[in-house]
């Protein structure tokens, strides 16, 4: 808990820093969910950031509740909605919970082996439809379960976004920015599944981007 408030200390800080609006700090737990004063505040805001943390518990908090529908009626209205670490998770609709669900179960950074039905994908916002998005990626070398994804949705955009580094969506255009990289893996070419469950292919796209780089997505 203290860790939180610390980084959430630290977010205000350099928020206020960039602008002189009013910023405020909302933990919607289940209880607060039809705070109406808070809704309102969520509703006309101009910058929604969502910390990090567990995407999982984010979304089990505002799934189908108000304070989804006013992060969606905000970023229908024009605002920036952002997010670090597993706020970056929740923007898609197939949300990557980072959960094994074939054998070893216990949370690991990235997935010790590459079989199909192994990634559990769960309902996030949606503001984003028809990508997947990890986090911390090249750091914990999450490859293993971005691929795993990408067979579960070939047709989708599999986005690893390192640690200082972001992606901006603008309509069907992404645009990379920060100090890292971003990998990019999408196409996948004679997906087979064996009689392991191993997941195979011939061949895939795969792009790997720096600060000032951009790619297309179908909205």
């Amino acid at each position: 808990m203290q860790s939180q408030t610390v980084r959430i200390f630290y977010f205000n800080e350099d928020i206020k820093s960039l602008c002189t609006n009013t910023i405020a700090k909302l933990n919607f737990t289940a209880d607060r969910t039809h705070d109406q004063v808070w809704l309102d505040s969520l509703k006309h805001a101009k910058l929604i950031f969502i910390t990090g943390g567990d995407q999982v518990r984010f979304m089990k908090a505002v799934l189908h509740t108000p304070v989804y529908d006013a992060i969606h009626a905000a970023y229908n209205q024009g605002a920036t909605v952002a997010g670090t670490s597993a706020g970056a998770a929740v923007m898609s609709h197939e949300m990557l919970t980072g959960n094994e669900l074939l054998g070893d179960t216990v949370y690991h950074e990235t997935f010790k082996k590459i079989v199909y039905g192994n990634i559990d994908i769960q309902e996030g916002l949606g503001l984003i439809d028809s990508v997947i998005i990890d986090q911390h990626f090249i750091k914990r070398s999450r490859y293993n379960r971005l691929i795993s994804a990408l067979a579960k949705y070939p047709s989708y955009p599999c986005i690893g976004i390192d640690e200082s580094t972001a992606i901006v969506v603008q309509g069907k255009k992404i645009t990379v920015t920060g100090e890292g990289q971003v990998v990019l893996l999408r196409k996948p070419k004679g997906l087979v599944i064996n009689g392991k469950g191993q997941i195979t292919w011939k061949n895939v796209s795969m792009a790997i981007l720096t600060e000032g780089d951009s790619f297309k997505i179908r909205r």
